[in-house]
């Protein structure tokens, strides 16, 4: 945990060029927002068109960056600020530019990115376009501090930095990264190789009771998405039969969705561990009954929305995505469809995972179902030990002295599983200070996606401080 007040080198920046920085930062997110880099892509190139708006904006500053497009329309922009070579292998920046469809009803334009009501509207608001807002211009004041100091940011060192500072937002992550980061990895491993890397999903405020906590991601769990067919038997809808496709999809999709058991796993367990030294011993119980099963105890601790991703924490868990079944009303169907995506806690892999799929559906249901899988991605951990963590916890709490910095799984997948096969430990940091009303992980997917503008405006110079702290 982070006991001592880090220094905060974002205390030198004159507050005018905060104020500057700060309104970039905000238009610059809105631009991203506006660009529609819907995964999967329908047409494609808006992703590719993201790439080259954040190329350009880098370029504006004197920072090349080099945008690649190895499949039609998948774009990622790459950058690099040198440090003086003296302080070890670089930071890796990661992002990503594409986001999920926008179903359901909104108050906004999803991709209007209205500035109302004090916050910035759209999708992509919280996934993540605003980690990649702050993430350029991060680089862009890093690079303006060279100009301004004479020398070529795209050649020079950045005064006072002693390690390289990587920059990647790519294409894809919304579908496994493949196309994207994966294909980064395999061909142009020097864009990614770095002694540690901050990304998505972690370092935000989490409200539990008074106590304000920021879970920064040391682990996430794995995923494994598979295609159910199911088996019936084609038939006159005069004639009701018990073999109907879609009653046999109905029956599964039932045993499907029940909760799993329950497990306390290595990551969690740190997390407990950590909160137990900060937090009243009825805060620590209440997880722990979140822990076994119920979720009741947590609620008056945390928002619903908060409380299922604690719940989903602690176990294996399958969600029903898409069902299909049916031609017309008077035809038994004779097949139906059902793609559910599992999330794999570290203790598991696919084959448990598997196995966990076929036990739900039981002899009766899984002889009628094929069983195909469609992307697995396996869980993964960094050390929650090592510098660039405990910088990036003492950072929080320079800039929130109560806020609660602890190491954290999260339930959601990043492209952080494309830098473990490289030996770089990624942190999920997206710092934002939010207020307890927010409801940062509905928003996550959900209708009306947004981020507050005071949030933003608090996290750049958190991220600044990290990075200027670990790199100098």
């Amino acid at each position: 945990m982070a006991e001592r007040v880090a220094t905060r080198p974002s205390d030198a920046v004159p507050a005018a060029r905060w104020a500057v920085a700060h309104e970039r930062l905000v238009e610059t997110l809105r631009e991203l927002i506006r660009i529609p880099s819907v995964n999967p892509p329908d047409p494609p190139g808006p992703e590719l068109d993201a790439a080259r708006a954040i190329a350009a904006m880098l370029g504006a500053s004197g920072v090349p960056a080099t945008v690649y497009e190895p499949y039609p329309g998948r774009g990622s922009v790459v950058a690099r600020l040198r440090g003086d070579g003296t302080g070890g292998a670089p930071l890796l920046l990661l992002s990503h530019v594409d986001v999920v469809p926008a179903p359901g009803t909104w108050s906004h334009d999803p991709f209007g990115a209205d500035l109302a009501d004090g916050y910035v509207w759209g999708r992509g608001a919280v996934d993540m376009k605003d980690l990649v807002a702050m993430e350029v211009e991060l680089v862009r004041l890093l690079a303006e501090e060279a100009v301004a100091a004479g020398l070529d940011p795209a050649t020079d060192p950045v005064p006072g930095l002693r390690r390289d500072i990587l920059f990647a937002a790519t294409a894809d992550e919304e579908a496994g990264g493949l196309q994207g980061i994966g294909w980064l990895a395999a061909e142009h491993p020097e864009h990614l190789q770095a002694a540690g890397a901050i990304n998505e999903s972690g370092g935000f405020s989490v409200q539990l009771g008074p106590h304000r906590l920021y879970p920064i991601q040391v682990a996430e769990k794995g995923y494994a998405v598979y295609r159910i067919t199911v088996r019936g038997t084609w038939g006159h809808g005069s004639m009701p039969r018990p073999d109907n496709a879609a009653v046999l999809a109905a029956r599964a999709i039932g045993r499907l969705a029940t909760p799993g058991t329950a497990r306390i796993t290595a990551p969690m367990a740190r997390f407990l561990e950590a909160i137990a030294t900060r937090l009243p011993a009825e805060v620590v119980d209440a997880l722990r009954a979140v822990a076994e099963g119920d979720g009741g105890s947590a609620t008056s601790l945390v928002e619903p929305q908060t409380a299922l991703a604690l719940q989903a924490l602690f176990r294996d868990t399958i969600t029903v995505g898409i069902v299909r079944a049916g031609v017309k009303y008077n035809v038994i169907p004779g097949l139906a469809m059902i793609e559910i995506d599992c999330r794999v806690l570290p203790d598991a892999d696919e084959a448990t995972m598997r196995a966990e799929v076929m036990s739900r559906l039981g002899p009766d249901l899984a002889g009628a179902c094929d069983v195909e899988l469609v992307i697995y991605g396996g869980p993964v951990e960094s050390p929650a030990d090592s510098d660039l963590y405990r910088i990036l916890a003492e950072t929080i709490v320079a800039h929130d002295p109560d806020g609660i910095p602890v190491p954290a799984m999260m339930p959601f997948a990043t492209d952080a599983k494309h830098l473990a096969p490289l030996g770089v430990p990624c942190y999920g940091f997206s710092p934002l200070r939010m207020s307890a009303e927010d409801r940062y992980f509905a928003w996550f997917h959900g209708e009306d996606e947004r981020v507050p503008v005071d949030a933003l405006r608090w996290g750049l110079p958190v991220l600044y401080d990290a990075v200027r702290r670990y790199c100098g």
